[in-house]
């Protein structure tokens, strides 16, 4: 990344402006803006988030708030109600009043001297998800948003629910916020009052698990902030940006198909990270690509984005799997319209003697996978640069029934959603199954391409599953994640076909066979790319965080089998390292630990255990919070259960103990 520090204005920066809600809250944003904005008004670019300015964002803000305010716009980074140094509380992911904040926000920026009376929303993930849900509500002064790892369905493609199966990531980031909301605002900005600040919001902090798994199925509370449900409702101009190595992968494509309001796609080889600093390379410059956006929606000028594809997507060359990448050699297309005519889909079909094949035939395979399949699944949303991406898939998959085809004459291009078709029948009423599609190099490894899962007792509904008939034969299908893939000649393709994926998906509550009587993949092609179709400009950003470094950042994975026990444990410990900021003094650092273990005989073995520890403050005024969760199920039962500890000068300044017994339902 190139560092700019010099730009066509001159800007200020206010680390805590407050803005008050109609109902007396007070938020507070940190704003950055060019010092001449009252005498030549300017756009307000809202980033509205739990994350904390002070100490949580701050390395990504300070790269992009200050680049764009040098470029014209006021940039607004407000701490949602019950962070950082807002006040109030916060009750869960994208409610109502979160909002209703954010609308607030919005007009209250477009009123002043300094604004144009124009204001775009910019987000990634949580940021990204608000700022699409705040278009839906359309707030007169919001035309356009740039939401980079977000969804447009709350249930069926976020970090609760895929297919119907429970993601494992639910327990993990049920941990995460009580962490990162467990801890209290810098009393260098709100004063004396900050120990009963810190009290009440720690007080009042939920087991947001406990919601979740009372809405084990698509009901009202998931369609709420999904977009989906209503994609006329947004107004707005819409960039949408993800990466490949993202959880939310989806979303780009659900986008630019469905909008009506001005929308444009990229999707890059990223995790989940802007693509001005993520991996792996090549990053791109989305500081400009943004200011591009801003400019032609809130400052009227003419850039040409409207004129740009709809959809541009890195095409990735298939390399030796390994769980982290520096680099991802591939190359950009770019499609005029999306879903495009240039996409044909290939039918390979499920047939005898484990092939793939250009006929269909009736076959009678059983799928019974030990519940230890899984051990080389991948992080949800990577994040920490490291091992956090799926590994040679060749042990998962002789626990899995596969289908190969012959090694290929011609390369593939692979873009889009392959779509899975079967015919199968189980002998329980309850069952998952889950589906990659590999790339069986001639190195001996198994590639993964793309996957797909789903609770068979959600073949027909989210919103009103059915146990299946034992026995019972019956047709299903389900798309796979979108990717942009290409598979070379000499290559192989493989559908490799599981009862279980852990720790991705919770595990079914007891054993599966399935017995496979038919089955395809429709594989989307498009005409081979012979180069890049677009190109970026080079990523830039503003002056990096100026911090000390106390200790070092670092990420460790392993899996093993406990020989004790028979257990097959994943034990993975990342930690953030802990610094002092160089302008405002304040020490921030931190942690995580997770340990996922199941027997591959026993689902209700799978068990969690996580920690996530948080430090921070000056001295005389040190805190650290320390989180501990524990998540086991049986037949009939979820057992979640978390303590909260909280130490000043390591004194406990504060203990409580969640604990829940929720019953399960088709999940």
């Amino acid at each position: 990344m190139r560092h700019v520090t010099e730009f066509p204005r001159k800007i200020v920066e206010h680390a805590d402006m407050g803005i008050t809600m109609p109902d007396g809250t007070r938020l507070s944003a940190r704003v950055w803006m060019p010092e001449d904005a009252a005498k030549y008004p300017v756009p307000a670019i809202l980033e509205h988030l739990p994350y904390r300015k002070r100490d949580g964002t701050i390395v990504r803000d300070e790269y992009t708030h200050p680049w764009m305010a040098g470029h014209g716009y006021c940039c607004i980074r407000v701490d949602m109600r019950g962070n950082g140094e807002s006040e109030g509380l916060m009750e869960d992911e994208y409610t109502e009043q979160e909002l209703q904040d954010a609308c607030d926000v919005i007009a209250w920026a477009a009123s002043q001297p300094w604004c144009n009376g124009n204001v775009g929303m910019m987000g990634i993930s949580w940021g990204g998800f608000n700022g699409l849900q705040v278009a839906a509500l359309q707030p007169p002064a919001l035309k356009a948003v740039v939401t980079l790892c977000s969804t447009t369905d709350r249930y069926a493609d976020d970090i609760h629910y895929k297919g119907g199966c429970l993601l494992v990531e639910n327990m993990g980031w049920t941990t995460n916020m009580l962490a990162y909301s467990s801890r209290p605002p810098d009393p260098a900005l709100v004063g004396d009052k900050w120990m009963d600040m810190w009290l009440e919001r720690l007080e009042a902090q939920p087991f947001l698990i406990s919601t979740w798994l009372r809405h084990q199925h698509r009901d009202e509370y998931w369609k709420h902030g999904s977009v989906c449900e209503d994609y006329s409702k947004i107004k707005a101009a819409v960039l949408s940006i993800g990466g490949w190595h993202d959880g939310y992968r989806n979303t780009i494509s659900h986008l630019v198909e469905n909008l009506e309001a001005p929308v444009k796609g990229i999707v890059g080889p990223w995790i989940h990270k802007y693509p001005h600093y993520a991996g792996p390379k090549p990053a791109i410059g989305f500081l400009q690509e943004a200011k591009r956006w801003w400019d032609k929606w809130l400052k009227d000028e003419e850039t040409g984005v409207e004129n740009d594809p709809a959809y541009r997507a890195y095409l990735m060359d298939s390399i030796a799997p390994k769980r982290w990448f520096e680099e991802r050699p591939g190359r950009w297309i770019a499609e005029e319209n999306w879903p495009s005519s240039n996409i044909k889909f290939e039918v390979w079909h499920f047939n005898k003697n484990n092939e793939l094949g250009n006929s269909a035939q009736t076959i009678n395979e059983v799928c019974a996978s030990p519940l230890n399949c899984g051990s080389e699944v991948p992080e949800y949303f990577p994040f920490a640069f490291s091992d956090e991406f799926p590994g040679d898939q060749s042990c998962d998959d002789a626990l899995s029934l596969c289908f190969d085809s012959d090694i290929l004459e011609e390369a593939r291009d692979i873009v889009g959603a392959p779509i899975i078709k079967l015919r199968l029948s189980s002998d329980k009423p309850t069952g998952q199954i889950g589906v990659r599609l590999n790339d069986l190099r001639p190195d001996g490894t198994s590639a993964p391409i793309t996957y797909g899962v789903l609770n068979l007792t959600h073949r027909n509904s989210h919103a009103t599953p059915k146990s299946m008939t034992p026995d019972l034969v019956f047709d299903t299908s389900f798309a796979l994640d979108q990717i942009a893939y290409r598979l070379p000649a000499g290559h192989r393709l493989r559908v490799s076909v599981s009862t279980s994926w852990f720790p991705y998906i919770w595990p079914s509550l007891e054993p599966t066979k399935l017995t496979l009587s038919g089955g395809s993949i429709s594989v989307p092609l498009r005409p081979l790319a012979t180069e890049d179709e677009w190109e970026f400009e080079e990523p830039e950003g503003a002056t990096p965080w100026q911090a000390e470094e106390l200790r070092p950042a670092f990420y460790k994975r392993t899996c093993n089998e406990d020989e004790s026990t028979g257990e097959t444990i994943t034990l993975i410990h990342c930690d953030f390292g802990k610094n002092r900021d160089l302008h405002h003094g304040l020490i921030s650092g931190g942690w995580f630990k997770e340990r996922w273990s199941i027997h591959p005989k026993d689902p209700n073995s799978a068990k969690s255990i996580l920690e996530w520890q948080h430090t921070g403050g000056r001295k005389g005024q040190m805190w650290r919070t320390h989180v501990t969760s524990e998540f086991t199920s049986d037949r009939d039962y979820f057992y979640p259960r978390a303590t909260v500890k909280c130490w000043l000068e390591d004194q406990l300044f504060f203990e409580k103990t969640y604990e829940d017994k929720i019953k399960r339902d088709l999940v």
